[in-house]
This record gives C-alpha cells, structure tokens and sequence, in this order.
C-alpha cells in the first residue's frame, strides 16, 4: 500500500484537486462539478465537500451557497496584494535563515537549488515553477520561526500557484537570484539576506501583474458563472 492510499479519502481529495489547480490543470474560473470530481476521484460527496473546504480556506476556489463552486479568479488585484506581502514576510525569512541556518539546513536549501537548476535545463517549465517555490518553502524552515510559518502557510499554495502562473518568466534570472540569496544566507549575512530576498521577490512584482491580465479577468463573477455553467442532469 504506497503512502497516498493510506490518506483519509478527504486528504487524497485535497491533494489531487490543489496540484490540478496550482499545476494550471483547472484554470482560474473553472467550474468544479460535485458529481464529476467525486466519479473521477473515487471518493463520495462527504470527502470532496470537505476538501473543498480546505481549498476554499487556501484561496483556490470559491464556493458560491446554493450554487457550486469555481477555482478562484486570480486577478491583478490578488497578485499585487501578494507580492505586498510576500515582500515584507520572505524578506523577514531570509533574514532569520542567515542568522540560524545550521549546515544541515544549507545543504537542504542547497540541493533544492540544484533542483531548479536541473529543471532550467531541461527547460521544464513545470518542474522549475515546483522547485523554486520549495527552494522559498525552506527557506521559511531555516528561518526557524513557527509564528512566521504559520502567517505564510495559507499564502503557501497561492504562492505556488503565482509560480505556476508566471513560469514563462525567464527561468535563468530566477535561478540567479537564488544562487545570490543562497551565498547570502551561507554567509549568515542577514543584511545581505534580506536584501537580495527583497530584490528577488520584488522583481517578479511588474512581469506578474503584466501576466495576471492574461489568466484571470475582473469581470469574472462566481456567482453567474456557477449559475451559467450548471451541469445539466443526466
């Protein structure tokens, strides 16, 4: 039996619905059907409603009573309001991993460089917008602040979803920067840290809202799309 099949139904339910959603399987503005999920993924409604409740207290869908639900719009508002803090709470991260990193925690941040830079060349868009958000994820481990963890981790998967979202970004610039923040961070330079942190989050700021137009709209109303999409009875 692997690990995943010995999740709670609700636990598989979540997981395989988030990856759809933060892997750009399920767009922004997606209908999500009850009754085509639950036949897809071989659960009941029970589990399915509640990891739809999880997803909805992460931000990736919206639930509309009475309606149904949709994978939440992501619009250029929600990106500007994320990298605002994305700026202050990453730049704080790398601060406390240059004061605490050990070497343990270095050659983990590290090796999920290495990662990044393996998916850079092999152009895999995918897996490099996967391995740079795990490469910020530790960071935040490093940081060793459970109070600064639990603040970023509902922000966690709308992060990645932004990466996901932005990965036509230039792969190369990203990994860079990494590199820089790594050597800063190994150098237990927390000045140094938080500036090269800032600079890396901050220079994403204008390419992603330009992209935000793209993938996501204001008009966007979850309440007539739910209405407007409804699955006709079978």
């Amino acid at each position: 039996m692997t690990e995943a099949s010995r999740k709670p139904l609700r636990e598989r339910a979540y997981d395989e619905l988030r990856a759809r959603i933060v892997g750009l399987e399920l767009a922004p503005g997606t209908r999500l059907i009850e009754r085509d999920l639950a036949d897809e993924l071989a659960v009941s409604r029970i589990p399915l409603r509640e990891a739809l409740q999880r997803l909805q207290q992460d931000g990736l869908v919206v639930t509309v009573p009475h309606q149904g639900t949709i994978v939440s719009p992501f619009t250029a508002d929600d990106v500007r309001d994320l990298f605002d803090v994305r700026e202050s709470l990453e730049v704080l991260a790398a601060r406390l991993a240059a004061e605490r990193a050990d070497q343990h925690g270095l050659d983990k941040l590290a090796a999920q460089l290495d990662i990044a830079r393996r998916a850079t060349k092999r152009k895999d868009k995918s897996a490099i917008a996967a391995a740079n958000a795990r490469f910020h994820g530790v960071i935040v481990e490093l940081a060793a602040n459970p109070l600064l963890e639990t603040m970023l981790r509902p922000l966690e998967a709308r992060t990645q979803w932004l990466f996901h979202l932005t990965k036509d970004r230039d792969p190369g610039v990203q990994c860079r920067e990494h590199e820089e923040l790594l050597a800063a961070i190994a150098d237990h330079d927390p000045d140094r840290a938080a500036a090269s942190a800032f600079h890396h989050v901050h220079s994403g700021r204008a390419d992603s809202l330009a992209m935000a137009a793209t993938w996501s709209s204001t008009d966007l109303d979850p309440v007539q799309l739910t209405r407007s999409r409804r699955r006709e009875s079978s």
